[in-house]
């Protein structure tokens, strides 16, 4: 592979995976700072986001760790990190009305959350096959070749396909938690800027992921295709 296309498929992709977890990490933590003036904790406001689409079977728990927040369709559980859970912050209010957002797109039967799940299975079989070929494959077959490759192609397709279905999903649980929060009058129109930063830079870190898993198959379809031309 020449200089550019390594920039353009492996470095730049780990560019923008880096500049993303780090924009996050700063917006983050800087609106993390700024109380809302309502005060709600981020567990009230996910209650209280939720509520307001008639939603009362969902509990919502605390875990811990940093940006650790997620919700989980099987078991109708709201995790907040302790940070979002307890704190009245711009940034965890926008955190946990965001996850109550996918709360949301549950309720509403969303079809691409459906078919995130769906392919959920898919991605937990996927994932240590790319991780075991990526990493021992020119180790143990002194090159990426032959079954190893192609097991690597079809994992990262999964992994692509399974990046892009979350995309819309993510973009969409932001959509409903701004609107929420400025209905609801849990943030002020004037607060909206730090919770719009929080989010967008959270929502970067979604494409950084899906332009690397990109790249990567991208370039294995590379050597596969050179591969077949040096044996015709």
């Amino acid at each position: 592979m020449n200089l550019t296309l390594f920039l353009i498929l492996i470095a730049g992709p780990l560019l923008l995976g880096f500049y993303a977890q780090m924009r996050v990490s700063s917006a983050y933590q800087k609106n993390l700072q700024v109380r809302s003036r309502r005060g709600l904790t981020g567990h009230e406001t996910a209650a209280a986001v939720m509520r307001s689409a008639g939603i009362t079977d969902v509990e919502i728990i605390e875990v811990p760790g940093t940006l650790s927040d997620h919700y989980n369709p099987g078991m109708k559980q709201l995790a907040l990190s302790s940070a979002s859970y307890r704190g009245s912050s711009l940034a965890a209010v926008g955190v946990a009305a965001h996850e109550a957002g996918h709360a949301i797109q549950h309720k509403a039967g969303y079809a691409m959350l459906r078919l995130r799940q769906a392919l959920v299975p898919m991605v937990q079989i996927a994932s240590p096959i790319i991780f075991v070929v990526m990493g021992f494959g020119f180790y143990l077959a002194g090159g990426m070749g032959g079954l190893m490759l192609k097991l690597a192609i079809g994992a990262l397709l999964v992994m692509v396909f399974f990046q892009l279905v979350t995309l819309p999903v993510e973009f969409d649980a932001t959509r409903r938690a701004k609107a929420q929060l400025v209905r609801l009058g849990i943030v002020e129109p004037d607060e909206m800027p730090g919770v719009n930063e929080t989010l967008d830079a959270a929502a970067l870190t979604y494409v950084a992921a899906f332009v690397s898993v990109l790249g990567q198959l991208l370039h294995l379809l590379m050597i596969f295709s050179g591969g077949r031309r040096n044996d015709d």
